[in-house]
């Protein structure tokens, strides 16, 4: 079984603890997000199961065996972390070729992954011409050349346009459904919805959630109620009534924790004039944000406008 192990991991840069004596497993015929704030130890982790930096205690494997004990790497573990790496002074296929060489793997199989990733027409291009996507797509080009048991992706979904980003959608779930391994890092949480199964969550260097996608959503977000109404007076009214609290916003009432079969016959009943009325399901953004909200290392806040004058 090529499984990803890592027990008790832990890495120190300085006085900075990356990665805290983590424990995880990733197993084969599912997709598993790995997600996390800037900062969290994601791509630190993906770099210490890799073999690209040396962790200071604890153990990543793949398969069992730690990435240096595996011989020809690329037909055992298929990675991207970074869509510039390649020279860009060599070509597309070249690129692949010299891969392809190293690993002992057919040169008949830099064609397909070319093929594969749609960059068959443009391989013969110098990669310095290439946009971010055509970079990004030639990443995971070379991850796919080995026909890997195991995929792990740093962030595959950024510059790609929409048709890349269905096309990297369908191309997770089909090897996860191939019985591979695929371990998938991101910070589009929509994305994320559409192709995990399973989902490991690092904050601060340490597992806040490991679990499966639809558990996670429900463990850490709650469903709510849209309301929009011409007597928004009698609609607090009867829902204050009820025990409810509504939040308005932008002309709708939001009702969290409620589902339509209790609100609908609720208003119904005590005749409030109903515009619009809608379940909405809860988000994996929003259980995301539930989740890690302590453990943002970097938060944006939005400055107070100063006025003209002052």
């Amino acid at each position: 079984m090529t499984s990803i192990e890592v027990r008790e991991l832990s890495k120190v840069y300085r006085r900075t603890r990356a990665v805290d004596g983590i424990d995880f497993s990733v197993r084969p015929g599912r997709v598993t997000g790995f997600l996390g704030p800037n900062g969290a130890g994601k791509s630190t982790t993906m770099r210490l199961i890799l073999g690209l930096d040396r962790p200071n205690s604890g153990t990543a494997t793949i398969g069992g065996r730690r990435f240096r004990d595996i011989d020809r790497p690329l037909r055992t573990v298929g990675a991207l972390l970074d869509a510039t790496a390649a020279h860009p002074a060599r070509t597309a296929r070249n690129h692949l070729l010299a891969l392809a060489a190293g690993n002992r793997i057919p040169t008949r199989r830099v064609t397909a992954v070319l093929e594969e990733v749609g960059l068959g027409a443009v391989a013969g291009r110098r990669v310095r011409t290439y946009s971010l996507g055509m970079r990004q797509r030639l990443g995971i080009a070379a991850a796919l050349l080995g026909d890997p048991p195991v995929v792990m992706l740093d962030e595959p979904s950024n510059g790609l346009d929409p048709e890349g980003i269905i096309w990297i959608r369908e191309t997770l779930r089909r090897l996860a459904g191939e019985g591979r391994t695929v371990l998938v890092s991101s910070h589009l949480m929509g994305e994320t919805a559409a192709f995990a199964d399973h989902l490991i969550v690092l904050g601060r260097g340490r597992v806040l959630a490991d679990t499966a996608l639809q558990t996670f959503i429900g463990d850490h977000a709650q469903p709510r109620v849209r309301v929009r109404t011409s007597d928004a007076a009698r609609l607090r009214e009867v829902l204050a009534g009820a025990g409810i609290e509504a939040i308005e916003d932008s002309g709708r009432w939001f009702i969290h924790g409620q589902r339509l079969d209790r609100i609908g016959p609720l208003l119904a009943g005590a005749g409030v004039p109903v515009l619009e009325l809608a379940d909405e399901q809860a988000s994996l953004e929003q259980a995301y944000l539930e989740l890690t909200s302590a453990d943002s290392e970097y938060v944006a806040t939005t400055p107070a406008l100063e006025k003209a004058g002052q």
